[in-house]
């Protein structure tokens, strides 16, 4: 694996969490900046920081909250001169407060989720819709009317959300030309949508199934995941949520539209980790997977919905359908079986104890004249253990995604708040693709009415095989 320097760090660099995702992003931080090292810190209030000091990175063991995070990381991001970067991979840290207070010290900024302060998601005082990602995703939203421009803060860059909105933009260019559609690269939003609009796409599956398996059966009363246990507890605790696109004709009698914000998504009175959904993915073919919330869901069915003024003329259905490794499916089970009570021990497995397996992770895009087309990336944990350390398949698609994130805000760093959506997709998959394994597209006459058994009654649309009241199983 190449080890090319791509920018230079003049600041501090502060890490904010080192769990699965830190520990692989370190090396890859190692690997392709030129940075002063004596000032690279890392924040976590559970590692023992041996990892850390063993790369001769300073260690704080202590957690950020919201009554500490200022006099903690102010002095740490902007000790020696030069521009900071804050890579905020924690979980119950303020995404927006974070974000704030570094531009407000002009200190670049990157994280993989909005993220609440410790709490949210499991508070019970609060309604569903206040507990949801698209809640979350508002508060950011409003930080960026609140001050537009400045310092770059890149929020939500990981695999997903993160890499798959720039899988869309590819596989939109690529259905194009395969449907032999003539356009010009889009270089705005609206030309996004426009195109997207153009091609007929109804809608998007984050389309993921993940095979990798452990060398050890899975133990009772232990959540067994390939990435954070606390990340995946938590979003799949939170309301199922969807972008809601404008060519449906039906909601679930327990779904619900947003009274305020953008208007993209609706939500299900249901928790997104226990409502399964139809999808396809290349190597299993037609699968189930969870409609667990995500931010992509949300945000680009925004990105990319057409407007007349003030009227929605087009807008795509969007969201996760996750078939998680088969560990993660039991841990699942027992959960929900145990009304919601977590596990006694937490493991995620690393990539000495997976005997093999692939994290297949793409966009499904469905509905246009060759029906649905999914593009992605088949990275095995083989080809993770030869290309990078300390990472299994699942963390390096999240790790290099924050790599190419970093090395765009630091090309681009006067862009303000950003999503991914909004990023040059040609430059961060550049960056990120040699970390990918295969990244390939393949088309599909699938459809959500294929190979129904047929023995029981079902409220289906046969009229319109891509809408959700086909895609959703109740």
């Amino acid at each position: 694996m190449s080890s090319q320097i791509h920018a230079k760090i003049t600041g501090p660099i502060v890490m904010i969490g080192f769990g699965s995702i830190g520990k692989g992003t370190l090396p890859l931080i190692e690997r392709h900046f030129e940075y002063d090292k004596s000032r690279f810190v890392i924040i976590d209030p559970h590692d023992d920081g041996a990892l850390a000091k063993q790369h001769g990175v300073r260690f704080i063991q202590q957690g950020v909250t919201r009554d500490n995070y200022r006099e903690l990381l102010v002095p740490l991001l902007t000790a020696g001169g030069g521009q900071g970067f804050c890579v905020n991979l924690s979980v119950d840290t303020s995404s927006v407060d974070i974000m704030t207070l570094c531009r407000e010290i002009g200190a670049l900024y990157i994280d993989t989720v909005v993220e609440p302060w410790a709490g949210f998601y499991f508070d019970k005082q609060m309604g569903v819709e206040q507990r949801s990602n698209y809640a979350l995703r508002e508060t950011l939203l409003a930080a960026r009317r609140k001050s537009p421009g400045g310092t770059t803060a890149v929020s939500t860059c990981g695999a997903n959300p993160g890499m798959v909105s720039w899988f869309v933009k590819q596989a939109l260019l690529d259905i194009a030309k395969d449907t032999k559609t003539e356009i010009v690269e889009p270089k705005s939003r609206e030309g996004w949508a426009q195109l997207m609009h153009k091609l007929g796409v109804k809608g998007i599956h984050i389309a993921e199934r993940d095979t990798q398996r452990s060398k050890n059966p899975k133990p009772m009363d232990v959540f067994v995941n390939t990435w954070s246990v606390e990340g995946f507890v938590s979003e799949g605790m939170q309301p199922a949520e969807l972008g809601w696109g404008t060519h449906e004709k039906w909601m679930p009698d327990n779904g619900r539209c947003h009274t305020e914000g953008c208007g993209a998504a609706i939500y299900l009175l249901q928790p997104g980790a226990n409502t399964r959904v139809r999808s396809w993915c290349p190597t299993p073919g037609a699968q189930y997977g969870f409609l667990v919330t995500h931010n992509e869901s949300i945000s680009i069915a925004d990105y990319y919905t057409v407007r007349d003024g003030d009227k929605v003329v087009y807008r795509p259905t969007c969201h996760y359908a996750y078939h998680p490794a088969n560990d993660a499916v039991l841990s699942l089970h027992e959960i929900f079986g145990a009304t919601g009570k977590m596990q006694q021990k937490w493991h995620i497995l690393d990539e000495n104890e997976i005997v093999d397996g692939i994290d297949e992770l793409g966009v499904l895009l469905y509905g246009h004249g060759k029906n649905a087309y999914w593009y992605g990336s088949q990275l095995s944990i083989e080809e993770t253990r030869r290309i990078a350390p300390y990472q299994n398949a699942t963390g390096l698609q999240v790790s290099s995604a924050v790599l190419a994130g970093m090395v765009w805000a630091l090309e681009n760093p006067t862009a303000g708040i950003v999503e991914a959506d909004e990023m040059d997709f040609r430059r961060c998959l550049e960056i990120q693709t040699p970390y990918l394994g295969p990244v390939k597209g393949y088309y599909t006459d699938w459809t959500p009415l294929n190979d129904r058994p047929g023995l029981f009654p079902e409220d289906i649309d046969t009229s319109d095989p891509w809408q959700f009241r086909n895609i959703l199983v109740r």
